[in-house]
């Protein structure tokens, strides 16, 4: 137990067992409301952890991350649509498009650095929201009903609760393999080209490759959060594709801490959790939201894993986890 000693190692963790509590407590309490808005936690922590792939790991700010949602979202629409309710399908559909679509787009948006490169994710996240809202057949700007669900040999993602389950079984493992990879090679190429590209394209490393490896992941873990989020609904809209759920994940990716594995989940936590109290509270939620969210980031100006860093002595482990 002495490596749980500190907020920034049992935090994260007491999250985790919280959430994973939340079908019990809702059961017990008769309350649907809290599986499904907990089951949206999961699903932007699993979207911001992704995010964190490209961001926080490899330093790449793309405004364009809605489109791979967008696009995990449709990849159970139009299928259903056409009466194929096999999640397989929906899972190699989804997998096949935003592998495809993120090579594409990564390969073009890593011909540029800084500004131009989160123009060019922007305008590409853009495209794509007006290519669907021009498919009238399929809803247009209203969006698509999904009559069904993802079916995965008898296992149907129908309804709030098997979808809660297996967000937190993919958020699970994708935290896992975060940490492992943060530390891998790969993982440090990232890093290190964050901090220096130059150095690190000195040393003879094929940079680019990196980053778009990092990109085209990021991507796919993107639109398998979409594809949750279609089963969640049991709709689709092109709305997910604007580019302010793209800033919404990066603000969340901040908070939390960026680079950090478990810092995304405490970001979507805190932002998705403020943003509903003041929901409640007042109509103008958005200005007191604003307020909070910023007053949070002025005290742990590397975002939460950072600020919590702060309370563990000597800077060890859980500092360097906590810093980029």
């Amino acid at each position: 137990m002495k490596h749980l000693r500190y907020p920034a190692q049992w935090l994260p963790l007491l999250v985790l067992l919280g959430l994973a509590l939340v079908p019990t407590l809702a059961s017990l309490t008769d309350d649907n409301f809290l599986v499904t808005f907990f089951a949206r936690v999961l699903i932007y922590g699993i979207a911001a952890s992704a995010l964190n792939i490209a961001l926080g790991f490899g330093g790449l700010v793309s405004l364009g991350h809605a489109l791979f949602i967008g696009i995990g979202m449709y990849s159970v629409a139009l299928p259903v649509h056409f009466g194929v309710t096999s999640g397989w399908v929906h899972l190699a559909w989804c997998i096949g498009m935003c592998a495809t679509v993120g090579v594409v787009t990564g390969l073009v948006s890593l011909r540029t650095t800084g500004i131009g490169f989160i123009m060019i994710t922007l305008a590409f996240a853009q495209m794509g929201y007006f290519v669907i809202i021009s498919l009238k057949q399929f809803g247009g700007d209203d969006g698509l009903s999904i009559n069904g669900a993802s079916d995965f040999f008898g296992l149907r993602l129908s309804g709030p609760v098997p979808v809660y389950y297996a967000a937190l079984l993919l958020l699970g493992g994708l935290l896992l393999w975060s940490g492992r990879m943060r530390q891998s090679p790969f993982g440090m190429a990232l890093r290190g080209a964050r901090q220096n590209a130059r150095r690190v394209a000195s040393i003879g490393l094929a940079l680019r490759h990196y980053q778009l490896a990092a990109y085209v992941l990021s991507a796919v873990v993107c639109g398998l959060a979409g594809l949750l989020f279609a089963n969640l609904n049991a709709y689709a809209s092109p709305s997910t594709m604007a580019w302010t759920v793209s800033g919404e994940l990066i603000v969340m990716v901040v908070l939390g801490g960026m680079g950090t594995v478990t810092g995304p989940l405490l970001g979507a936590v805190v932002f998705l959790g403020i943003e509903e109290v003041f929901k409640l509270m007042t109509e103008h939620w958005m200005a007191p939201f604003g307020l909070a969210i910023l007053a949070v980031s002025l005290v742990g100006k590397s975002g939460l894993m950072g600020w919590l860093a702060h309370f563990t002595p000597r800077a060890g482990t859980v500092r360097e986890e906590a810093t980029p």
